[in-house]
Order: structure tokens, then C-alpha cells, then sequence
């Protein structure tokens, strides 16, 4: 009988005759409540709005861009239904995928103590900007070779570096003269202030399910001009500062473009992403930084990283705080560098995942000294803070060879300090890897 309605129902399509939704309705699986899907279609809006027009869904908007192939759906109605399924064929809707089913969190346990660099708040000039002596100086930028490669091949850093992320303080002394407006994708709007939503009486975003950023359970912040933000509202505040720090103490001249893709609560559709991702690549990024993971992969995401490659894109992405073997995404997509984390000692930090799905390269990722909002600064763990350290030194690899592909990239990157066979490729030594490329 299900056969049966459903080839009837395309029948009405093809000659012309629609069902009433009512009537369409009553013979399909419906939820409760309403369900957030991504829907790709070769016919564009029109298609995905004959959709809805039959199943009483709303479209929400464009996720691709300039592409017009990806929307954003809403709806009360099962759209992966097999009845469903064989309308949207004959829409030319190729495919749909729940917006919201990837939801775990990924936190690196705290180190109870604060390192001695971010008490050395000496300011000192910093190519152009004032930074706190102990930021600049930090172990981690030596173990990489920071200044060596900076100064050894007279790079700097060029491009655009997006930070899909929670966002960044854009007032911080730190980075003026790098920060581009960039988009925030949570409330449909220029800019990416994640100061708004420590502000704001709604930061977080009880509703929002896929995926939580990469960081220690809470920021060693300056305590002499704010205190620590803790809680689940809070939990990822800042987040987004800190990272787009250690892409600038890397690479001090390359732009950096931040996305908001994730609230104040680590929180984040897996929509808001693609969007981000797309926007990235149609916006001349060359490099996107991904300091986040789900454990569950994602078609479109797959899509959306296959478009960025294709555009000569590198990507870089975080591989997880679970101290496991296992693949997370989009670390463990193909053409995306996943990074692993490690100590002061050049040792797997015990919270970082490992094993050659997940990871390309290791960097330092243990009490990172890094800018944070309020022209503050911070100190915090996890393999999100390691992440940066590698799309920092791409930055640096093109100001050295701008016709660079990721494959290239990749390769150079490669040229690392051997540590353990979980580690693959070893922790980064930009040095090496620049001069690998002469």
C-alpha cells in the first residue's frame, strides 16, 4: 500500500495534479515537533520551495553561497520518510541530512596551575602591535621555531586565515591591523564579536545541538582586571580570542578572518559551519582554521571540505580531547591536516587523540599563553590550541611560495620532529618545513 501511495504521488506530480498539503500530509510520517535539515538540490530554491509548498516545510535560507545548491530547512514533516524521499528524487532534491544530530563535547582536563609567562606582562612591540613579553617569548613558539623561521626566511605571514570559531574579540590591542570584519553566522550578521554574548542574556543557545569546541575546561585568565568565566553559559567564552592569538603570534601579518559559527555554551549548528566553510572559500580565505570536532561524519561537511580543497584551501583542524584512537571530523576527512596535541617535553599530551586517522602533524597544545577578550590574556590546553600552530605556519609557508597547493602544504608540514608512531608525521618545526620547500 506505501508503494502504492507513493507512486500515485508522483504520477500527480507529472501530469500537474497536487494533493493538498493536508491531504499529503496525513499519509506521511510526521515528528512532534519541528526538525532543522540540510537539503542539497540540483534545481535550486525553486525545487526546495515546491518542496515545501507540498509539505508545508520552511526554508530557512542558503548555506553554499553563491552556489544556490544548499538550503537550510525546517519542518514538521519526516523528511527522510521513504515517501518523502521519492517526491524530493522527483524535485531534483539529491539529498538531505538532519541538521543537529552530532552533540559531544570535547574538553581537555584543566592543569591546575598557571605558567610563568602570563605573569611576565612586560609589553613590548610585537611587529606593529603591543603584546605582554611572556605571549611572544612562550615555550611553544620556540619548540616550533617561531623566530627561526620568521627571521631565518624573512616571513611573516600573508593571506587570509579563517577561524571558524566563537567568534573574537575585535577591540584587542593585540590584533589591530589583521582582524577582517568576518560574519556572524549565529545571529545573521557582519562581524564576529563574541563579545555580544557575554553581553547578552541569551549566550547560549539551549536549542543548538552538533558539535563543541576543542579547550581546557576553564581559561587561567589576567585575574587583576576580570575574573574567571566559568559555567555551562560561559564554558566557551573566549575560545575563539585565544585561537585566532596563536594563529597571530605565528603569523603577525597575515589577515585573519573571523567566523562565528559557535556560541558563548561551545555550541553550534552543523548548518552555521557549512555555512562558514562556504563563505570562507568565496571570500579568498587560503587557510581555514577548524578548532572543533564531532565524532560523527557528515556527508555535507565532507562536500564542503571537498569545495575548499578544490579551490586550493588548506585546512587544519583539531583532533580531539578524548585521549583515544578514533576518527573525528573533520580531522579525519581526507585533505584535512588533523593536529594532534603535545607537552613542553615533546610528549602526547595524555587528553589528545592519536593514531594516523585522526592525526597529520602534532604542535605544542599544554597551557598555551594566548590573547583573550577584554585586551586580556590566557593560558589554556587542548588540541584546538594546537591546531593554530600549524594553520599559523601555513601562513608562513605561502608567504615563502605563494603559488603553494595543500598537497604541498601538507607535505612540507610533514617535515617534523619524529616522536611516537601515534604522533604520525611528529610534533611541527616550522623551520624545516620552510626549509623543505627550497
Amino acid at each position: 500500500m506505501k508503494r502504492y501511495l507513493s507512486l500515485l504521488l508522483v504520477l500527480f506530480l507529472f501530469v500537474g495534479a497536487r494533493p493538498a498539503p493536508a491531504q499529503l500530509l496525513s499519509i506521511l510520517s510526521s515528528p512532534s515537533s519541528s526538525q532543522r535539515y540540510i537539503v542539497r538540490s540540483t534545481g535550486g530554491l525553486l525545487s526546495v520551495l515546491n518542496l515545501c509548498s507540498i509539505l508545508g516545510c520552511q526554508v530557512q535560507g542558503g548555506l553554499d553561497g553563491s552556489l544556490g545548491q544548499l538550503f537550510l530547512v525546517s519542518s514538521t514533516t519526516n523528511l527522510l520518510s521513504s515517501t518523502v524521499s521519492l517526491l524530493e528524487a522527483s524535485l531534483g532534491i539529491v539529498s538531505v541530512e538532519v541538521d543537529q544530530t552530532l552533540n559531544i563535547p570535547r574538553t581537555a582536563p584543566l592543569i591546575p596551575y598557571a605558567p610563568g609567562q602570563l605573569w611576565q606582562r612586560t609589553p613590548i612591540n610585537y611587529y606593529g602591535t603591543s603584546v605582554w613579553y611572556g605571549y611572544a617569548t612562550q615555550p611553544a613558539a620556540q619548540i616550533v621555531r617561531v623566530p627561526d623561521a620568521q627571521i631565518g626566511f624573512n616571513v611573516t605571514g600573508t593571506g587570509i586565515v579563517a577561524d571558524i570559531d566563537t567568534g573574537v574579540d575585535p577591540t584587542h590591542p593585540a590584533l589591530q591591523g589583521v582582524l577582517l570584519q568576518g560574519y556572524d553566522f549565529t545571529r545573521n550578521q557582519a562581524g564576529a564579536s563574541e563579545l555580544l554574548d557575554f553581553y547578552s542574556p541569551t549566550a547560549a543557545c539551549s536549542t543548538c545541538a552538533p558539535g563543541y569546541v576543542n579547550q581546557s575546561s576553564m581559561a587561567i585568565v589576567d585575574q587583576s582586571s576580570m575574573a574567571i568565566v566559568d559555567g555551562t553559559p560561559y564554558v566557551a567564552f573566549g575560545h575563539g580570542t585565544e585561537v585566532v592569538g596563536i594563529i597571530h603570534l605565528v603569523a603577525p601579518k597575515a589577515k585573519i578572518l573571523p567566523l562565528k559559527a559557535f556560541h558563548a555554551d561551545g555550541t553550534g549548528y552543523l548548518s552555521d559551519i557549512l555555512r562558514a566553510m562556504y563563505y570562507a572559500v568565496q571570500n579568498k580565505a587560503n587557510i581555514i582554521n577548524m578548532s572543533f570536532d564531532f565524532t560523527s561524519s557528515s556527508n555535507e561537511l565532507t562536500k564542503a571540505v571537498n569545495y575548499a580543497n578544490g579551490h586550493s584551501v588548506i585546512l587544519v583542524a583539531s583532533a580531539g580531547n578524548d585521549g583515544k584512537k578514533e576518527s573525528v571530523y573533520p580531522a579525519s576527512i581526507k585533505n584535512v591536516m588533523g593536529v594532534a596535541s603535545t607537552s613542553d617535553f615533546d610528549t602526547r599530551s595524555t587528553f589528545s587523540n592519536y593514531g594516523s586517522q585522526v592525526v597529520w602533524v602534532a604542535a605544542p597544545g599544554e597551557q598555551i599563553v594566548t590573547t583573550y577578550p577584554f585586551g586580556s590574556y590566557a593560558a589554556s590546553s587542548g588540541t584546538s590550541f594546537s591546531a593554530p600552530f600549524v594553520s599559523g605556519g601555513m601562513a608562513l609557508l605561502l608567504n615563502y611560495d605563494h603559488d603553494l597547493t595543500p598537497t604541498e602544504a601538507a607535505w612540507a608540514i610533514a617535515h617534523a620532529q619524529l616522536l611516537t608512531p601515534d604522533l604520525v608525521n611528529g610534533r611541527i618545526d616550522l623551520y624545516r618545513a620552510l626549509l623543505s620547500l627550497q
